[in-house]
């Protein structure tokens, strides 16, 4: 475990075993510690490395604004300065967006993107669009991040089986500092980058549930604007994929990875 010295702030990362660079970017109000069951996987073949993006887990968390470039400016800092010229790249809601600012910015760092349950833009299309987020907003402002945690467990891990894994989920959401969440928040807001996926030139792997907020149609439309890139659903999981299905997550990830390059 380490802290880069950076600025205008220090990131916090953990490398894991030895092997290729397999850089994972955790999602909204996340941080390198729900990786876990991913980590003790992927380290069989990978150096794995996790990181806190900025507002998150133990990174600091400056005053905003935050954006998405930025987002993808302090992780591109982060892997040079642990001297990698290019990495596997997996990252999953905000990190998927993350992860598709990095594969256009700094394509050379990208040797390949796997992005779960995410999207290429987030633009209010509709009124139902706009609601939802306001929703959350309303959530996190009048009744803390605690709250906003128990909505989000019910939705993505229902059922007497994840009582214990929700209750995790919870503990670890009320820990997030709500004025940095709220600037992620506006980041994501506005953001697009869909007109540029055929710019993508590594290996793609796009990895989704067919209970995911984000429409398997969506998923399946972007995918196709991707060259080469490769789509999978898997059946009965919700936003939360790696946490509720790990195994078939780990599965499909590791079959795409293991055969990049062959």
């Amino acid at each position: 475990m380490a802290i880069l010295n950076k600025e205008p702030i220090d990131l916090y990362y953990e490398i894991h075993g030895q092997g290729d660079p397999l850089l994972l970017i955790h999602g909204l109000g996340s941080s390198s510690q729900d990786w876990e069951l991913q980590i003790t996987r992927f380290v069989n073949h990978f150096q794995i490395i996790t990181v806190d993006l900025r507002g998150h887990g133990k990174s600091p968390k400056p005053p905003g604004p935050y954006s998405m470039t930025l987002f993808a400016e302090d992780v591109a800092e982060l892997l040079g300065n642990l001297g990698h010229s290019s990495v596997h790249m997996l990252g999953i809601s905000l990190g998927g967006m993350v992860a598709f600012q990095l594969a256009l910015d700094y394509p050379e760092l990208v040797q390949s993107l796997v992005v779960v349950n995410s999207t290429p833009e987030m633009i209010l299309h509709s009124l139902k669009d706009r609601i939802a987020l306001w929703q959350r907003l309303m959530i996190v402002r009048l009744m803390g991040m605690q709250k906003m945690g128990k909505v989000l467990a019910e939705r993505f891990l229902p059922g007497p089986e994840f009582d214990e894994l929700r209750q995790v989920f919870v503990k670890r959401w009320a820990q997030n500092h709500k004025p940095a969440y709220l600037e992620a928040m506006k980041a994501v807001v506005g953001w697009s980058v869909l007109e540029r996926l055929g710019e993508i030139n590594c290996p793609a792997l796009i990895l989704g549930s067919d209970g995911d907020y984000f429409p398997m149609a969506e998923k399946e439309a972007y995918t196709r604007r991707i060259p080469g890139a490769k789509l999978t659903i898997i059946k009965n999981s919700r936003h939360a994929l790696p946490a509720e299905k790990p195994e078939e997550f780990n599965d499909a990830v590791e079959l795409f990875l293991l055969g990049v390059g062959n």
